[in-house]
């Protein structure tokens, strides 16, 4: 049975998600040789329970997420003078010389930003020696607490939900699905400052192999929160948001809200922290962008050949759509679908299961469009299948 438009297919039972539920490793980052020493961190703050780290509520007694304390934003990170860094003061620099930023302004800013050295810890990838389970993290997001509010939250915008479907071609349960699996529709949006989060991992990203290319990301960013905060006659440092500054109900980067967020209630300007129905055009604009196909499915389940594993061939090659049936049937693999549609092409992805059976899919540009939000197969099929069993709970 494909996964498609959800709205009267029954909801999956199996017990089917993604490296980020493993726990992150205590490792050491380089100290830069460009920048003065950094003080230890002696952050007592908890981070902020986004959607990779909050905790599954009482399915018996709790219809919604439980509101737990957290440290004040001020309370979180180390100070530090990012205006001695070398490379800050080189961003400084391109900011006045490309924007037209007043460089006091910059120094009086960057001055009150605070290293995070909980951003670091998070950010890190989980140990490759641990096996992925889809398992694992579909019962993180798809569960009780999660469905029932993404009852409530459809019964609430519907109209605006319905507006989005029709303007953009993305179904409703989509965008359900993937506003529940970023914040539990606004519960867990994130309470760290985004100047400092961002700020830190532009100039001190831990040692990865992309560590060169993920803090050009972030100092990308970085430019991106100051525009975004000049436009908006905001404060930079009253942005609030995850550990690495994704923003608002709908978790947008910075730079992302910039291009692709849209003043969806009509009310003069875009506001993903507070505004609901912006945040539901905007996921719709962003998933038409980047490619989803109005009407069609998202994945069909499918088995491999242990005889013919051509298919082991077809794993990993890219985020797209790019195989036809006929090749994938040559490959050993066999869809479970009666027919798939036809001239459609598709991409195989593997879902691990820790030590158990690996489930194996057909997923379409839809699937992939997903993936542009998050990368991860297990957050495409997770956004899937909550918005199906929103759908179906709410159909009851």
């Amino acid at each position: 049975m494909p996964i498609t438009s959800l709205r009267r297919l029954p909801v999956l039972t199996s017990a089917l998600l993604f490296s980020a539920l493993c726990a992150l490793p205590p490792a050491l980052h380089a100290q830069s040789t460009t920048q003065p020493a950094k003080p230890q961190a002696q952050n007592k703050g908890k981070p902020a329970k986004d959607t990779k780290h909050d905790k599954k509520g009482d399915h018996k007694t709790v219809k919604k997420a439980p509101v737990k304390k957290k440290a004040a934003p001020e309370e979180q990170g180390e100070f530090v003078n990012f205006n001695e860094w070398k490379d800050v003061k080189r961003f400084i620099d391109e900011m006045v010389e490309r924007n037209g930023f007043d460089r006091a302004e910059l120094n009086k800013l960057l001055a009150q930003t605070r290293y995070l050295d909980t951003a670091i810890q998070l950010i890190k990838p989980a140990p490759s020696n641990k096996p992925k389970n889809w398992a694992a993290y579909r019962a993180r997001f798809i569960d009780l607490v999660r469905i029932n509010a993404g009852v409530e939250f459809w019964n609430t915008y519907g109209v605006a939900l319905a507006r989005a479907e029709a303007q953009y071609g993305v179904p409703m349960e989509i965008i359900v699905g993937i506003i529940g699996v970023e914040t539990v529709y606004g519960r867990n949006t994130g309470n760290f400052r985004v100047m400092d989060a961002i700020t830190t991992l532009a100039f001190d990203y831990p040692n990865t192999p992309n560590r060169d290319a993920r803090m050009a990301f972030f100092r990308g960013e970085l430019e991106n929160t100051l525009l975004l905060a000049r436009d908006a006659h905001i404060d930079p440092l009253s942005l609030r948001g995850s550990y690495a500054g994704a923003i608002g109900w709908a978790q947008f980067m910075p730079g992302s809200i910039r291009e692709y967020a849209v003043d969806f209630d009509g009310d003069g300007k875009i506001d993903l922290r507070n505004s609901p129905v912006d945040a539901i055009g905007s996921v719709a604009h962003y998933l038409s962008v980047h490619g989803w196909q109005r009407g069609e499915p998202v994945a069909f389940p499918a088995t491999v050949s242990s005889d013919n594993r051509q298919w082991e061939g077809l794993l990993n090659q890219g985020l797209e759509a790019k195989y036809t049936e006929e090749q994938l049937q040559a490959a050993g693999v066999t869809v479970s679908a009666p027919t798939l549609p036809a001239g459609m092409r598709f991409g195989l992805v593997d879902l691990q299961n820790g030590t158990g059976p690996t489930e194996y899919w057909l997923a379409t540009n839809n699937f992939f469009a997903i993936t542009h939000y998050n990368r991860s197969y297990f957050y495409a099929m997770s956004v899937a299948e909550l918005g199906r069993a929103v759908a179906a709970a709410r159909n009851r």
